[in-house]
């Protein structure tokens, strides 16, 4: 029961969340919601390998490039519904594009997961890297080009699509990490030689976590594809991985409560800001937002929450905990 209270709670608050963005925001707030739900699903997953399994990963916009670049071919090329039904094709394109990132993320992190530290970092960057530089110069996705014209509109269903989305994997990840598989992340986390003296295969268990992380990435990236009606592969450079990377490290590593804070920080400051430029006729946006993930990081080095989660920040809880 507890499970089904679970997807009804997620229903219920993107289409609460769906309601309140069509009846009053503006198209252009409509569209940073949209982003908010995007980045919801490329923090926490990037977390489950970060956070929770002490990886250190920079190429997330490599496997949301797949992803994006996947369910865009299909849509153009394959539509199963027409019509009034064609919200129907777009968790169709979610799930093909997240499977592609998903295999591409088991190929890449068979060999490279046996690396640790700063030479993980290095590989996944440099496959970041490959996956923009053959997209850029592919004809078949249109090159620098890009691709234009996919289906996709900001509507309640859209939106209703992209919430839907975050909650789930929200809720999925959240149930993966607090069972008793998800013990075997923190173990390989705190010290992956203990936990393959106590029987864990510490490989397989870092190569299921890329391949999750890996499959909600492709699926952010079909949702950015058709929430942007285009794709370019500047959109995939090494800035979005870092920017990811800043979501998870500000909220919290190890706190999907934490990537959740992250998210609507990083997503909402430097949009918050833009207005500073007509009394200042200057852009100093990401001067003020660099000064303040500086701060923050001087100030907070875990986190905002650290590795807390949100039902440990409540004060009952904490006054049974003493």
């Amino acid at each position: 029961m507890r499970s089904i209270y679970g997807w009804i709670l997620v229903i219920i608050v993107a289409a609460a969340i769906s309601f309140y963005a069509q009846l009053f925001l503006n198209p252009y707030l409509q569209q940073i919601l949209l982003y908010i739900a995007i980045n919801v699903l490329l923090a926490t997953s990037l977390n489950l390998v970060n956070g929770f399994c002490g990886q250190f990963s920079l190429g997330h916009a490599g496997f949301m490039a797949i992803g994006a670049y996947t369910s865009a071919m299909v849509s153009l090329h394959f539509q199963p519904f027409v019509g009034s039904l064609e919200i129907l094709n777009f968790p169709i394109y979610a799930i093909i594009g997240g499977s592609a990132s998903a295999l591409a993320g088991f190929f890449v992190g068979i060999p490279s997961l046996r690396l640790r530290g700063d030479y993980l970092a290095i590989v996944t960057l440099g496959f970041g890297e490959i996956i923009r530089v053959v997209l850029l110069n592919l004809n078949v996705v249109g090159g620098a080009r890009g691709l234009y014209g996919l289906p996709g509109k900001t509507d309640f269903l859209s939106c209703f699509h992209a919430f839907f989305w975050a909650g789930m994997t929200v809720l999925l990840l959240w149930r993966l990490v607090h069972s008793s598989f998800g013990r075997a992340f923190l173990s390989v986390r705190e010290d992956s030689i203990a936990a393959e003296c106590m029987g864990i295969n510490t490989t397989r268990v870092k190569v299921m976590a890329f391949v999750i992380s890996s499959f909600f990435a492709g699926a952010a990236g079909s949702l950015f594809a058709h929430a942007t009606n285009s794709l370019n592969p500047a959109s995939f450079q090494f800035v979005k991985s870092v920017d990811v990377v800043i979501m998870v490290v500000l909220g919290g590593m190890g706190s999907i409560t934490g990537s959740l804070l992250g998210v609507v920080l990083v997503t909402i400051l430097p949009e918050a800001l833009r207005p500073l430029q007509n009394y200042t006729h200057i852009d100093l946006r990401m001067v003020i937002y660099s000064l303040v993930l500086i701060l923050m990081m001087i100030l907070k080095p875990s986190g905002l929450l650290g590795s807390r989660e949100w039902n440990q920040l409540l004060w009952w809880r904490r006054k049974g905990a003493a």
